[in-house]
């Protein structure tokens, strides 16, 4: 198995579409197919349920999602470390949730423009984790969304966003113009895997334990609607997808954009993407200085 195979079929895997998944990989569809059923083929088992409706995992295929995780998780811990023993200017980048939404594109494209010699690794990381590896150590920053356990951490806000509720378009509530938590209050939702921050299980579920489906990945919030009918929160101003609708949720605070990075390692290179983030996303970030003084927690 190489690297670069188990990296296609993590995005398979969590688009559960291979066009989807092409796009977000930058390929065409033809080969990411051919890859896929290379790797069912090396490991003699069957991953991916193909039917007119769309993808599934398979047992197995949920079997190698997880360890496949773990085993990119590790790679890119690997690169880091010898990239700092070897003196490299590199900056590894957590985000959660999608990439390649427009504002992240404009950020990527300032901070190059501003560090053309740097070399950023970014980690798109799951639902389980919102500090994105920063408590594990495996990222150098983080942009993401709160709230979560600040411990360590320095915390800036970029911007707040409104929330709303995800349903299939057919659902009985997805015609009102408004809705508040107590209309969902007898419907399963998405829930998040055990372990994950309590802060934030708290907030994405609306402030109340609930059951459903366990999902790990955006796109998976987005099929565990489509498929299964349950119900969760969603940022507002995202597109769902085809057979979702998103209305808005009258008594949900709106979800913190934030950056956010070990109090004990700050770098000049995190302080200016931490600026250039502010700049893009029209906030200010005090105590921050390109050239590494001290900076304070939110």
């Amino acid at each position: 198995m190489e690297l670069r195979t188990l990296h296609y079929f993590v995005a398979v895997a969590e688009e559960l579409h291979f066009g989807r998944a092409a796009r977000r990989l930058h390929m065409s569809q033809p080969p990411l197919s051919r890859a896929i059923k290379q790797l069912e083929t090396d490991l003699g088992a069957s991953l991916l349920d193909r039917s007119p409706l769309g993808v599934a995992l398979t047992p197995a295929g949920a079997v190698l999602l997880d360890e496949a995780r773990a085993l990119l998780l590790g790679a890119d811990r690997v690169r880091g470390r010898v990239a700092r023993a070897a003196g490299t200017a590199t900056l590894t980048l957590g985000i959660l949730g999608d990439s390649a939404d427009p504002r992240v594109l404009r950020l990527a494209d300032a901070y190059r423009r501003r560090h053309p010699l740097v070399e950023v690794r970014v980690r798109e990381a799951d639902l389980s984790d919102p500090t994105c590896g920063l408590h594990a150590g495996t990222v150098d920053v983080a942009l993401t969304r709160g709230p979560f356990d600040e411990t360590g951490l320095t915390v800036h806000e970029l911007r707040t966003d409104p929330v709303g509720a995800l349903l299939r378009t057919d659902d009985p509530l997805a015609g009102r113009v408004a809705l508040t938590l107590a209309d969902l209050a007898d419907r399963r939702w998405f829930v998040f895997p055990e372990g994950t921050d309590p802060r934030w299980q708290a907030y994405w579920n609306g402030g109340e334990p609930r059951e459903g489906p366990v999902v790990r990945a955006v796109q998976e919030c987005r099929q565990a609607v489509l498929w299964n009918g349950t119900v969760g929160l969603t940022l507002l101003d995202h597109d769902p997808g085809e057979g979702l609708t998103v209305v808005p949720l009258t008594d949900m605070p709106p979800s913190r954009l934030v950056m956010a990075w070990r109090e004990s390692a700050p770098t000049p290179l995190i302080h200016s993407l931490a600026r250039t983030a502010a700049t893009v996303h029209g906030a200010g970030v005090r105590g921050v200085s390109d050239r590494g003084a001290a900076v304070h927690g939110a």
